[in-house]
């Protein structure tokens, strides 16, 4: 059985995105992977884009969601927040998970690729557990 997986962040621009991405990267046919904002920006960081373009993957297919528009896809087997903090409404799952990343938006390349590696690994940790 595949994994569902939602990852979210408050624009759904950055944090969440790459997540996705790499969940669909590591997982690959094991897992399905969806992100949403609890106020999406609208758009996805130029800065992710060009993060995770170094790494091979072309985040400029993405689209910034809000938590409506991936509400079809629940139950999740887990849903993972980084720093929405109140504002992220329940969704149907069967874990909750908080994942305490800094929002690199306003980072230097050198330090937004820290987070973009961070979060790789926080991913990559999350898929071998389930």
């Amino acid at each position: 059985m595949k994994k569902k997986l939602l990852f979210v962040c408050i624009e759904n621009s950055n944090r969440s995105q790459m997540s996705q991405a790499f969940a669909k990267i590591i997982g690959g046919q094991n897992v399905e992977a969806y992100s949403a904002g609890s106020k999406p920006s609208g758009i996805v960081n130029p800065k992710a884009i060009a993060a995770m373009k170094e790494l091979g993957y072309d985040l400029s297919t993405h689209d910034s969601k809000s938590l409506d528009e991936v509400k079809a896809f629940a139950p999740f087997d887990a849903v993972v927040t980084m720093g929405c903090g109140d504002a992220c409404p329940w969704m149907p799952a069967k874990q909750f998970i908080d994942w305490q990343i800094p929002d690199p938006k306003h980072m230097e390349p050198a330090a937004f690729n820290e987070v973009r590696d961070f979060i790789k690994e926080k991913v990559k940790t999350l898929i071998a557990e389930l």
